[in-house]
């Protein structure tokens, strides 16, 4: 019996510090370019009603009146500014996975992975073409205070 309850103690801390974990994601995050290492927005993630994650663009610090020529479908020549560009994520031991990300600047939907890492407050932000992850690129995102 005694096992059994340190068994289930240790479950529950696990899965409480994973939500924890989902719950740093949630804010306001500035983007970086990965290239030149310039600002390139800011992030806002949140979590909806339907329990999934989502993340639209608040603020823009190079050409705020762009728009999403790229895009297809109902994004399709939107502006940048307000559009929803991680989309349908779920937590999953304390990272965001299953969902998408937009890139506005050519229109391409990405497999997306966001994890939190505790040692920076830092995003790790993973667009991938497949599943796994192992073709894409990844960047850091800075929460703004």
């Amino acid at each position: 019996m005694k096992k059994v309850l340190i068994s289930f103690a240790l479950l529950v801390a696990f899965c409480v510090s994973g939500f924890a974990q989902a719950d740093k994601i949630v804010g306001k995050w500035k983007t970086i370019d990965d290239k030149d290492g310039s600002e390139k927005s800011i992030v806002l993630i949140f979590k909806a009603t339907n329990g999934k994650y989502y993340g639209t663009i608040e603020k823009l610090f190079k050409n705020p009146d762009g728009i999403c020529s790229e895009c297809e479908g109902a994004n399709k020549n939107k502006p940048n500014l307000g559009l929803r560009i991680i989309n349908n994520m779920v937590e999953t031991a304390g990272k965001l996975t299953g969902g998408t990300i937009l890139d506005p600047k050519n229109g391409k939907v990405y497999k997306c992975n966001i994890s939190f890492d505790p040692k920076t407050g830092n995003l790790n932000v993973r667009g991938s073409l497949d599943s796994g992850g192992w073709i894409g690129r990844s960047q850091t995102w800075i929460r703004v205070k």
